[in-house]
Parts: C-alpha cells; structure tokens; sequence
C-alpha cells in the first residue's frame, strides 16, 4: 500500500492498480489539485474544499455518505458524524470512513468536530492506520485530536487538515498535536509504503508532507 497527501484531508492510496482518492478539492484552496486516474473517491462531507469531483473521471465510483459498500473488492463503510461538537448545528454532518485494502484496516476520520460514541468507536475496532484531522477551527483541535486517537488506539496516526505553506485556509498547525503525542523533531515524508507485516504494534506517528503525484 502507498499512501500520498495532497494536503487538507486529500489522500491518495494505491494497492497494485487500485487507487483511491479521499477529499478531493479544487486549486482555490492554494494547493495543487489531485490529478490522475482513480478507481474510488471518498467524500467525507459536501464543502467545496473536500469534495471537487471535476477532474475525477466519468467512470469513477464515488462513496459520499454513510452505509456499507463493496467496490472493486474493496469494503468499506461509511459512519455518521459531526463536523462540530453540536451535533451538526454549526457545520453539519461528515461521514468517518474505514475500509481494508491488503488486509491493513483504515481510517479517515473526515473533519470531525467531536469525541466519538459508544457506537461509533465499536464500529472503528483494530484500525491499523487513522488519518486525523488536528488543525482546530473547523475539526477537532491538537488536543482534542489526541484523544480521539485514544479512544481508537490505531497502529499508525497520520495528522491531516492543519496549515501547511501555500493553504488560504485558515487553520492551526500539527504543533500542539505532536506535543500531546508526545512526538518531536518528526521528519515529514512524502510517501509512505506500508504492508501488514510491517505494521508496529503500538501508535506511532507519522507526519507526511505535501505530495504532487
């Protein structure tokens, strides 16, 4: 499995010539578009910074909501959430993703605004890899998006949707969230290749940086 980001909450992941897209946006945001052939979008909620679907192709599966599928092999489901801690008044509703490629399990947690449910932390047991957004503001804060990772004790944290250069959204850095995980002096990389034997035993965090393939 390799995983690429883009910045925000957009990831590419390949699995042989699988590829899926999650929370595609458009160049208005200050970072460049995701470009080339995907098989599966994800689209956690419907803001123009998570869901710009003009440069996916006509054929291209897209999941943008809660429910359980099967694409291409793949199965996924779909979870409901907030986007807010009040329950959806101030910015509506996201949708937490998991799905299994390779045997790895993961997670996308959207631009969630709030600690999970009872019923939604059953429904996220054994994730080996979490993507987390920690950049405050709009989604859980540094500390906030720390104990989050608590409740679902993942194998592998990597932080998403926090100021990156070039971003015209105003967010918070990754800083008080690494500081909460206790993490310093983490080197960024651009991709990460990953297989399930390969997978620590406990959380460890990686930190990516700005992708362009």
């Amino acid at each position: 499995m390799v995983i690429t980001w883009y910045g925000h909450s957009c990831f590419k992941i390949q699995s042989g010539q699988l590829t899926l897209l999650i929370d595609p946006f458009d160049s208005s945001i200050g970072l460049r578009s995701p470009r080339g052939k995907t098989d599966i979008v994800f689209v956690t909620h419907k803001h123009y910074d998570h869901n710009y679907l003009e440069s996916v192709d006509q054929d291209t599966f897209v999941i943008d909501g809660p429910g359980e599928y099967e694409v291409k092999g793949v199965a996924c489901r779909g979870i409901s959430s907030f986007h807010d801690a009040s329950e959806g008044k101030d910015r509506g509703l996201n949708t937490i993703y998991l799905f299994e490629m390779e045997g790895i399990k993961v997670c996308h947690l959207g631009d969630l605004g709030h600690k999970l449910a009872n019923g939604q932390l059953e429904a996220l047991e054994e994730v080996d890899i979490l993507f987390v957004p920690v950049g405050g503001k709009y989604t859980l804060d540094g500390e906030e998006a720390a104990e989050v990772v608590y409740q679902i004790e993942p194998k592998i944290i990597i932080p998403m949707h926090y100021k990156v250069p070039g971003l015209k959204i105003s967010l918070g850095d990754a800083t008080d969230f690494l500081k909460e995980m206790g993490v310093s002096g983490k080197e960024a990389t651009p991709k990460i290749t990953i297989k399930k034997k390969e997978l620590p035993e406990n959380g460890t965090v990686m930190v990516m940086s700005v992708g362009s393939a």
